[in-house]
């Protein structure tokens, strides 16, 4: 057995609610990796909805790893939302016209950067990932998190604003897994760790 096709929409059968995301994206800015899935309670074209502000000539993408799990109403804020924080006002006078056009002459909307999500991630319901933000690989982010700043690999945060409640493992098993890679390995060779990959003893995995 070499697991499921990695190019099937929804790898679990007679289950529609459930897909692997890089083969139900469409918007080329939203960069997804083999087998990340997300489940939604309706209906999982959703996805793209709650990707929000994500405009072309904005020019930020949305950069998720392989293995990642999200679930349902997780919401990406992209850089397209943001107002200037450092003028008298926040008001985006230039959009609306009408003699308003020029206020930005000059100017520029603040960019934060993409987002940015490892690999072997779970980004519980209802959180919410703002523009700028990188989760490391194998992080766990609550439900209904607020994520406003990096998250490091193997890190547990919860909260709005999200903070760390725990690490997943020790410093010496976090760096030798960072090192593993497991998420590039070949299909085979994650097969024959898939116990070892479900386990917490890292000196298992056969090379």
């Amino acid at each position: 057995m070499m697991g499921p096709d990695k190019n099937v929409k929804f790898p679990l059968e007679n289950y529609d609610r459930l897909c692997f995301l890089k083969n139900v994206v469409k918007n080329p800015n939203i960069i997804v990796g083999d087998y990340t899935y997300y489940d939604d309670f309706e209906n999982v074209e959703n996805f793209e909805k709650n990707v929000k502000y994500l405009f072309d000539f904005v020019g930020d993408k949305l950069i998720i790893g392989k293995f990642c799990m999200i679930a349902s109403d997780v919401k990406f804020i992209m850089n397209g939302a943001n107002h200037m924080t450092d003028s008298l006002s926040t008001y985006p006078f230039a959009i609306f016209g009408k003699g308003w056009e020029n206020a930005m002459e000059g100017k520029a909307y603040p960019k934060k950067g993409n987002i940015t999500i490892g690999n072997d991630v779970w980004i519980g319901y209802n959180a919410t990932i703002m523009a700028g933000v990188t989760i490391g690989d194998g992080a766990i982010i609550a439900t209904n998190s607020t994520v406003i700043k990096d998250v490091e690999p193997y890190s547990v945060v919860g909260g709005n604003p999200a903070k760390e409640i725990k690490k997943r493992f020790s410093k010496e098993v976090i760096t030798k897994l960072l090192k593993l890679q497991w998420w590039n390995w070949d299909i085979q060779k994650i097969t024959k760790n898939i116990q070892n990959l479900t386990d917490n003893e890292i000196e298992n995995i056969v090379e």
